[in-house]
């Protein structure tokens, strides 16, 4: 089964070897998101919300909220269940106008046990200027459920979030004046000195004259007047979809949690023999408890009695791998090791650290 996962990896890594458009190898200079941040309240949970004595926040904002309602609560005790202090979180797109929607994310931030079923008041949600971009309000969808008794409990997902789709309404628009800009700068989202040398090879030649200069590995600046395009977004909107073959780093990425291994086509190890195998430490208490007869003098005591055992298994032998080997050849001298996953993970440490293993380790 393993042979079978790593094998399609490495097809489907050389299947996937070839152009790509440039709008997903770059980001554009000014082209961003803006993350937005907001505290509000959620009200109608069916007794999931917080207890406000273990937060006192929530009773402040829901004090808050009515008064602006006009509501006097001033001295009043709140001791409902069915609300909870969240924070809401989203993105402001590029160029988003007023009046447009956007996802918001709901966090509880006291301890509510569910959000399902919720809806969120009106919530400002400023940016990291402080002011405020849009305003978010809704019902919650939670991606999870909460059952339980009085002897058992059971949950599934995360009731805790949820989701508003098109929750927040876009109040201010950011100021960026696309059209204004005489070089556009192409950021790389994998700084590469080869990859950035193609792509300006590759504006150039559509355009049939120089307007794109590589200034760096992660930064080509593209010249707007020498497109001789009649704007900015016409410039940007022909150069996006030109196709660029990019140059990718040699790298093993693997995951010690699931025990995946994800390795590149440009991975290449020196000459080197590998040999695997397992001891194991074996070691059983078994305490027999001794009394004195009735009536008799004496106390009762326990004798610790321990087994102890050392078991290895049988070499399997040296699996050698050639010098300059590729990685279908890297994956064929693994498995004839016969080893397991995350076994396979430590012998491939064990090749970086002898430095035969040319390329990029990712542990995560």
């Amino acid at each position: 089964m393993l042979r079978v996962i790593i094998a399609w990896l490495y097809l489907a890594s050389v299947s996937l070897a070839g152009p790509v458009r440039i709008k997903d190898l770059v980001e554009f200079d000014g082209v961003r998101g803006n993350d937005l941040v907001g505290y509000g309240l959620v009200v109608g949970l069916n007794g999931s919300g917080d207890g406000l004595r273990n937060a006192p926040f929530t009773e402040e904002i829901m004090s808050n909220i009515l008064e602006r309602l006009g509501v006097n609560v001033a001295g009043e005790q709140f001791r409902p269940k069915n609300v909870a202090a969240v924070l809401v979180t989203a993105s402001l797109p590029p160029f988003s106008r007023a009046g447009g929607k956007i996802d918001v994310t709901v966090s509880a931030i006291g301890d509510a046990k569910s959000l399902l079923g919720g809806t969120l008041v009106m919530t400002p949600l400023n940016a990291a200027d402080g002011d405020i971009y849009a305003v978010a309000q809704g019902s919650i969808i939670a991606g999870g459920a909460v059952a339980e008794g009085d002897g058992a409990k059971v949950t599934r997902g995360v009731p805790t979030a949820g989701v508003i789709p098109s929750g927040a309404r876009v109040e201010r628009e950011i100021d960026f004046d696309l059209g204004s800009l005489s070089i556009v700068r192409l950021a790389l989202r994998d700084a590469d000195f080869t990859t950035a040398a193609r792509i300006e090879q590759a504006i150039n030649s559509n355009f049939g004259r120089r307007v794109a200069l590589m200034l760096d590995s992660g930064t080509v600046s593209l010249d707007i007047a020498q497109t001789r395009m009649i704007s900015v977004a016409h410039a940007l909107g022909r150069v996006e979809n030109i196709s660029v073959e990019p140059e990718r780093k040699a790298r093993v990425v693997v995951d010690q949690r699931s025990g995946t291994i994800v390795m590149g086509e440009d991975v290449r190890i020196s000459r080197v023999a590998v040999s695997q195998g397992n001891l194991t430490l074996r070691i059983q208490e078994a305490p027999i408890v001794v009394q004195p007869n009735p009536f008799a003098e004496g106390e009762t005591v326990v004798v610790p009695r321990t087994n102890a055992a050392i078991e290895e298994e049988p070499g399997i032998g040296l699996a050698e791998v050639p010098d300059g080997a590729s990685l279908s050849e890297v994956v064929a001298g693994l498995n004839a090791l016969g080893v397991s996953p995350r076994d396979m993970i430590d012998i491939l440490k064990s090749i970086k650290a002898a430095g035969a293993l040319h390329a990029e380790f990712v542990v995560n």
